[in-house]
């Protein structure tokens, strides 16, 4: 008779390995479900681990589980645009949207619950979350932009496209993800360079960007 196979040696999770463990899980449910739709039983199912585990590492229950996660998402998105400072600018912000358009094609339901809001287990820290998001898109824009002082017309322009990008993403979702997503970051390309050229009719800074953009591509 042949000795059995050996048994797989168990190995205990560390504190951060099994908190990456339940984010990652949590995060894979608010993917595909609204936030309220999820109970910590969902995630300790979805993780293969105890619902006392899942509150050891979360005290708080759900709200401190679901706003861990969406920091964890929140610094993902600010990734998106984390595009190095080289070549032309309309190719990286192409490269930005790719990334930021495949992250709402991933976690589809949960990007809508994210920026609709409305949410029960929404609150002022939650909003300021999404919000550093979009803060933190518009410094990186802008810094490819190689603007260090932007005056308030070029910040609301580019504040605008960002909320713009959300409100497309939104409706890319509801209308079954159609255009297809290259087209639709192509449009979005060509959107800043649209609200970009409308501003730099009234404020001389964004007509040299805009001017350095038709000349050389960035």
């Amino acid at each position: 008779m042949s000795p059995a196979a050996p048994t797989p040696a168990y190995r205990r999770l560390s504190v951060e390995e099994r908190r990456a463990q339940l984010l990652e899980a949590a995060l894979s449910l608010f993917a595909h479900r609204a936030p309220e739709e999820v109970s910590l039983d969902d995630v300790a199912e979805a993780a293969g681990v105890s619902r006392p585990l899942v509150y050891r590492y979360f005290p708080g229950g759900k709200q401190q589980l679901y706003e861990a996660a969406l920091r964890s998402a929140a610094d993902e998105l600010r990734h998106c645009f984390d595009e190095p400072r080289t070549g032309p600018l309309l190719p990286r912000l192409a490269r930005a949207l790719d990334r930021y358009l495949a992250f709402v094609d991933q976690h589809d339901a949960g990007f809508t619950a994210l920026l609709q809001g409305g949410s029960v287990v929404e609150t002022s820290r939650t909003t300021a979350i999404v919000d550093g998001v979009r803060r933190a898109a518009a410094e990186h824009i802008l810094s490819h932009l190689r603007v260090s002082d932007p005056g308030p017309r070029l910040r609301m322009t580019v504040r605008m496209w960002i909320t713009a990008v959300e409100a497309a993403s939104l409706i890319w979702l509801d209308e079954d993800k159609q255009p297809p997503v290259g087209e639709l970051r192509d449009w979005l390309v060509e959107q800043f360079v649209a609200v970009l050229t409308v501003t730099a009719a009234r404020d001389a800074q964004t007509a040299a960007l805009v001017q350095g953009l038709t000349s050389a591509d960035g």
